[in-house]
Parts: C-alpha cells; sequence; structure tokens
C-alpha cells in the first residue's frame, strides 16, 4: 500500500529546550506526519469512520506535546510516532518536528523519523 494521510504544518506551543530558560516559556513547534493508510475504504463509503480522521490525530498530538515539558524535539517525535501508531491503528508514518526558535541564524531545525510497526 501507498496511500497516505498527511498533516503539515501544524504549529504547537511547548515547553522545550535543554536549557533552565527554555523550561519557562513556550516556543512554537512545527509539526509534519505522513501516515501510510488505505484510502480506499473511505474513498468507497464516503464515512469518516473509514477514513483516517485527521483532525482527531492533529488535537491529540496538539494535547500530547502541550501535557508536559520537554527537553528535545527527538523525544518528541519519538512520542508523536509511538502514540500515533498505537492509538490510530497506523502501521508506518514519518514524523518531522521543526522548531524555528533553535538556532538563530537558521530558519529552523529539525529531526525527522521513519517509524514502521514491527509485525
Amino acid at each position: 500500500m501507498r496511500d497516505f494521510v498527511s498533516v503539515e504544518g501544524l504549529e504547537v506551543l511547548a515547553v522545550i529546550g535543554i536549557f533552565e530558560w527554555e523550561q519557562e516559556i513556550t516556543q512554537p513547534l512545527i509539526i509534519d506526519l505522513k501516515m501510510a493508510w488505505d484510502n480506499r475504504p473511505a474513498a468507497k463509503s464516503g464515512a469518516i469512520e473509514d477514513a483516517l480522521d485527521y483532525d482527531a490525530v492533529r488535537k491529540a498530538a496538539t494535547s500530547w506535546i502541550s501535557a508536559k515539558p520537554w527537553g528535545l524535539i527527538e523525544e518528541v517525535a519519538e512520542m508523536l510516532a509511538a502514540r500515533i501508531m498505537e492509538e490510530f491503528s497506523v502501521t508506518e508514518l514519518e514524523v518531522r518536528v521543526a522548531k524555528p526558535t533553535a538556532v538563530a541564524a537558521a530558519k529552523t531545525v529539525a529531526v525527522t523519523i521513519f517509524r514502521k510497526r514491527e509485525e
């Protein structure tokens, strides 16, 4: 299967960073998700129950990230991958977490991970 559902450019305010001062403020993270999903059943039925509800994924990801302070964007990426696979039955996905405020001379820094459910 090569179908995907994507959420691109999701901005979430988070307490994130390894420096003490970063744990006292919120900073934006930009999240991109590319999730493997068989879109044929939803295309045939027209029912949200057969689709990967991307708004539910957005709400969940925002809630998970906002729930606690983080140190590294790598932690956020791994958490998102594991939780989305578990709670939304996604078998494989690509997660990109960008932190635009990390390096003043750069537009953004980011990590991208690909995870696949082990059979």
